[in-house]
């Protein structure tokens, strides 16, 4: 299996940080291999895929660059770069990939291949290109609904925070992508595969969420780690919690739609991104459902949570014993 020895001191100065880029680049890839993991990933690929489709067969080029550096068991490091630990403008970050020298993105590459490349990708434009590619994938088909991803990912954060505070490293990390888990003694299991151990004493440690469920790892020299890892399967489904019909003719849709995805104790930032009303209406409904006692709060740190009451698990379990 893989892991990286990690110290308590790299743990405690990691941190989450959003990335408008691996944003893009788990887009490229849901595009590029054409299959969605829940409803709402299908919907999105029916608006966009046969646009990339169209694109990619008029530059059989790019698309296989993306095939082989994005497409195998290990992404062409130039076109996964680590984040440099602070949030910056995807224009910044995509920079990075168009100023890799060519002979590197070849080299980057080759290592994805697992050999030589095809004869079509030696030429000195594939930074270039693949830079053009995400921009094009960011301005199309991320950027649009850019605002609503990153609740989506900040809710994520604040879940996994709240994680962290109650359980641990164990808690917070161990669900963050498949094969991944706290294995104690300071040892952090990144996947299955059977890859030598990393030391990442005096490193960043950095965890980057994405809402496609897509995932990588990357690592800059010896100075930045970074696990990209999709958001938590609810969170990534973001209101596509089924609301019973007769709960919405009682209390609203919106309102039963809150009800419903407090199953678990949720932030109020957390139910702005998953249900995608305004802040306003969250806590108007809260406040109603608080004082039909259907929902009690709790402070967590900074956070204050809402849970349902056991009228409110009563309620909802009638809906669904009917």
């Amino acid at each position: 299996m893989g892991w990286w020895q990690v110290s308590a001191d790299t743990l405690a100065g990691s941190r989450f940080v959003v990335s408008p880029l691996a944003e893009t680049i788990a887009a490229l890839q849901t595009l590029d291999a054409g299959t969605a993991a829940h409803p709402g990933e299908r919907a999105w690929l029916d608006a966009h895929l046969p646009a990339y489709r169209r694109r990619c067969g008029d530059d059989p080029v790019t698309a296989l660059l993306v095939r082989i550096g994005l497409g195998g068991s290990w992404n062409a490091d130039f076109l996964t770069p680590t984040p440099t630990g602070e949030e910056q403008r995807f224009a910044t970050e995509v920079a990075r990939i168009r100023r890799t020298p060519a002979a590197a993105a070849r080299a980057d590459l080759a290592v994805s291949a697992g050999g030589p490349l095809p004869a079509e990708l030696h030429r000195p434009d594939l930074p270039g290109r693949a830079a053009d590619l995400l921009e094009w994938v960011w301005a199309r088909t991320v950027l649009p609904s850019w605002p609503r991803r990153r609740q989506i990912i900040e809710a994520d954060v604040v879940a996994r925070t709240r994680r962290l505070g109650q359980g641990g490293w164990a808690a917070a990390l161990g669900d963050m992508r498949p094969g991944m888990r706290w294995l104690g003694e300071g040892r952090l299991q990144i996947n299955t595969r059977d890859y030598p151990p990393r030391e990442t004493s005096g490193a960043r440690l950095l965890f980057v969420p994405v809402t496609p469920r897509r995932g990588w790892v990357s690592w800059e020299a010896r100075h930045r780690y970074a696990v990209v890892y999709p958001c938590s399967g609810v969170l990534a489904e973001a209101g596509r919690a089924p609301v019973p019909e007769a709960l919405g003719r009682l209390l609203g849709p919106a309102r039963a739609g809150v009800l419903v995805l407090l199953d678990a104790p949720k932030s109020t930032t957390q139910l702005v991104a998953l249900t995608g009303q305004g802040l306003g209406s969250v806590g108007r409904h809260l406040r109603v459902l608080l004082d039909a006692r259907l929902v009690q709060r709790r402070r967590t740190g900074r956070s204050v949570l809402y849970y349902r009451t056991d009228a409110g698990e009563v309620l909802l379990r009638a809906q669904h014993d009917g």
